[in-house]
């Protein structure tokens, strides 16, 4: 039974794989059959997916998957229809077919079970697919061919296998990367010993020169012996004197034969470390290849995203995708997948407008993403991700910042636009004119940063109003090790990524000057500002460098906009690092990104070049502050909260989360009782749902506006209307927030009532 269960296990493995090939095949020829006008192209397309489903229906049948199987038959019935009349495919097809796609990636996520709900899921679309294929699909039928209640939607999952290439587990190939990579421990340990021998040998020769001279000495004191005492004449004293030489004459001869072993030791340890090293930056060099996936293994599910995202918020967009053959290490691949889905739809929802916009303001109603990746200095990748859409305004921005009270009004002022623009990676900064299911919060760019900073990267971004934003993202090729400068700091050692270090420099202590209340150095003409390590770490105070210390060292590195030196007391060397994490205990410590193990054993902090830019600026106690995020879970202070909801269930639970996070509730049954309690009461916010009774919450949230004394009153909607026009007109009417209910997250309540009234 076991070996059938395991035989049965890897038959579904198996499938998986092909299954998932086959879907990339359909959705790629689904995208290019929506672009072709060529009658031959479009005959050749569905000749493929006709055959592609055909061999993924008969595949899911050989593994009892009968809801694939279901799906798939119907499709392989639309794609002979199609092929034997050569109509072409229309729109409200295409959505049903990408549906399709989608709901078997879930259940292949998922393949040895199914459950009642995806059953349902699975029925919706086949009968959709038969209404289509009958040609029965009228105007009042269209409104089916979308997502139906509990179907996920269509996102990027995993990275897939590249063409060509063997089939084997992921994890069996991180499993000897990581092995290889632990290997470079062995190559800097070895260089360490094979050091220390050399030292040695060093050493003892120069100690071998002393004993030789000393022993030229004592024969002349010998010598002298022999002349004041006849030969055989010798006292005591002469004999012993005589059998010490004698000792001595013996043990020169031993150790010259020491330093031949010694040598030969040391020769023999230095070549065993030469090949042990090429060996090991072969082998590290074959097992990161085998682990690099071309960007293509992450962008290629974006296409269908974009589409989908487009047709929620009614805009025609095209995505445009340069050197996605470029290859890159998985585990940045995987890294990157979440913050590339945030910049998309950052692109779509904040940048690209509507068709009837563009061509306002003399644009094409179709708005273009373009996603470029480019190789850079061999080691590093550029990623551009852009758009031709309405621009950031820092304008906007600035205001934004302030009524956050994220910054000074003074200081925003006296910034540069360039400065403002780099305000959206803050967490709490947000343009959207209201926080919905997908944007509004503030923390998506925040933890877009956080993200690709932890795989070693950079974040930039460029924007010109009414002409687009860029956002520029510089990574690793590979995650784990890199080249590093090893430096002094009291008696602490550190660690600077070389690809964030530009210089090196010896500064006299009377080129330092003060600009601004900040100490700078001036290098290659540049004004460059001075930060001391030992503050700025908070390791113990260092005097100025003076008096007898005319020099001093300092470090020169840079992010994206911005260049700083640190002094270090000691500038040791450059070594290739294997990076350890800090463990889950401490997933994100202030100005370090990891530590490493030197050859010596020493474990050695390696220090985060983002972070210690930051920290110098605004501060280490500041610096620390701002780190800490508030919690969910953390006692709000006693606001109050007006709940309007026609439902007693869904009226108990708000009230409940609101209570238990410390605010206080009152209840309203429809808008008119809601009315009623703002005439009455004083309250902080209101949270209601909009389909009710008497007065609706779109209704409700309009009385509110119109109102002298309430219009200031944030208004956060929780609602089961989750279309477009519903939350549009959510926006015309002026409420701050949209909910929807099946999106509904306890935690994403508080977190808008948080940020709304604090």
């Amino acid at each position: 039974m076991k070996q059938a269960n395991g035989f049965q296990k890897k038959l579904f493995d198996t499938f998986r794989i092909e299954a998932s090939e086959r879907l990339k095949t359909v959705i790629n020829g689904l995208l290019e059959l929506e672009k072709t006008d060529d009658p031959r192209k479009h005959r050749d397309l569905i000749e493929t997916l006709f055959r592609e489903t055909h061999s993924l229906k008969g595949a899911a049948r050989a593994v009892t998957s009968s809801e694939i199987e279901r799906v798939a038959r119907s499709l392989e019935s639309i794609f002979a229809s199609l092929k034997k009349s050569g109509q072409k495919v229309s729109v409200e097809l295409l959505n049903v077919l990408h549906r399709a796609m989608g709901h078997i990636e879930h259940l292949l996520s998922a393949i040895v079970s199914s459950s009642p709900e995806s059953t349902k899921i699975a029925d919706a679309i086949v009968a959709d697919l038969e209404i289509l294929l009958s040609g029965e699909a009228g105007p009042t039928v269209n409104r089916r061919f979308s997502k139906q209640p509990g179907e996920k939607p269509v996102e990027p999952v995993s990275i897939g296998p590249s063409p060509e290439t063997v089939r084997i587990a992921v994890a069996k190939l991180d499993s000897l990367l990581l092995q290889a990579e632990e290997m470079l421990s062995m190559k800097l340990a070895a260089a360490e010993r094979s050091a220390n021998l050399e030292n040695l040998a060093d050493d003892f020769t120069a100690w071998k020169r002393s004993w030789n001279s000393e022993s030229r000495e004592l024969l002349s004191i010998e010598r002298f012996v022999d002349r004041n005492a006849g030969a055989g004449e010798r006292t005591g004293n002469g004999h012993e004197i005589s059998r010490f030489l004698e000792f001595v004459e013996s043990s020169t001869t031993y150790l010259t034969s020491l330093e031949h072993r010694i040598a030969a030791i040391t020769k023999s340890a230095v070549l065993d470390q030469r090949s042990l090293s090429s060996l090991v930056d072969k082998l590290l060099e074959d097992a990161k290849k085998a682990v690099l996936f071309p960007f293509s293994s992450l962008l290629e599910t974006f296409p269908r995203l974009v589409r989908d995202l487009a047709q929620q918020q009614g805009k025609e967009v095209d995505l445009v995708m340069q050197g996605a053959e470029i290859e890159v290490d998985k585990r940045i691949l995987e890294g990157l997948k979440d913050p590339f889905i945030h910049l998309m739809r950052n692109c779509l929802d904040h940048g690209i407008e509507r068709p009837e916009e563009r061509q306002q303001g003399g644009k094409s109603p179709r708005g273009t993403v373009t996603v470029s990746v480019a190789q850079k200095n061999g080691n590093k990748i550029e990623v551009t991700i852009a758009d031709d859409g309405a621009g950031i305004d820092p304008v906007n921005i600035r205001t934004t910042a302030i009524k956050q009270g994220l910054l000074p009004e003074k200081e925003a002022d006296s910034m540069t636009d360039d400065e403002a623009l780099q305000l959206i990676f803050q967490s709490g900064i947000s343009t959207s004119p209201m926080v919905t299911d997908f944007s509004g919060r503030g923390l998506g760019l925040a933890i877009v940063r956080e993200h690709v900073e932890k795989l070693g990267g950079q974040l930039s971004v460029q924007s010109t109003p009414q002409q687009g934003t860029t956002f520029h993202l510089i990574l690793p090729l590979t995650l784990v090790t890199f080249q590093g400068l090893l430096v002094r700091v009291g008696e602490q050692m550190f660690v600077f990524p070389a690809s964030g270090v530009v210089r090196v420099a010896r500064i006299d202590n009377q080129d330092v000057r003060t600009v601004e209340n900040r100490e700078t150095i001036v290098l290659d003409g540049e004004i460059v500002s001075l930060a001391r390590m030992g503050e700025v770490l908070g390791l113990q105070q260092f005097p100025k460098p003076q008096g007898s210390d005319k020099f001093f060292q300092v470090v020169v590195v840079e992010d994206v906009h911005r260049r700083m030196a640190f002094n270090v007391d000691a500038i040791l060397q450059e070594q290739e690092v294997l990076v350890k994490s800090l463990g889950l205990q401490l997933p994100r410590v202030r100005n370090l990104a990891g530590a490493t193990i030197l050859g010596s054993g020493k474990v050695v902090p390696i220090l985060n070049v983002a972070d210690l830019i930051k920290s110098a600026i605004i501060g280490p106690e500041v610096g620390q502050a701002l780190q800490v995020l508030p919690e969910t879970k953390e006692i709000a202070r006693r606001r109050s909260v007006l709940v309007v909801e026609d439902s007693i269930t869904a009226r108990t639970l708000l009230r409940s989360i609101l209570e238990s996070a410390g605010y206080s509730v009152t209840t309203a049954v429809d808008g008119v009782d809601a009315m009623t309690h703002l005439r009455t009461g004083e309250f902080d916010i209101v949270v209601s749902d909009v389909d009710m009774p008497r007065m609706n919450g779109f209704d409700l949230t309009a009385r509110i506006r119109a109102d002298k004394k309430l219009s200031d009153l944030p208004i956060v909607l929780v609602t089961a209307l989750e279309s477009r026009e519903d939350r549009e007109r959510g926006v015309d009417v002026g409420a701050n927030a949209y909910i929807v209910k099946r999106s509904f997250d306890q935690s994403n309540l508080l977190e808008v009532v948080r940020r709304l009234v604090g």
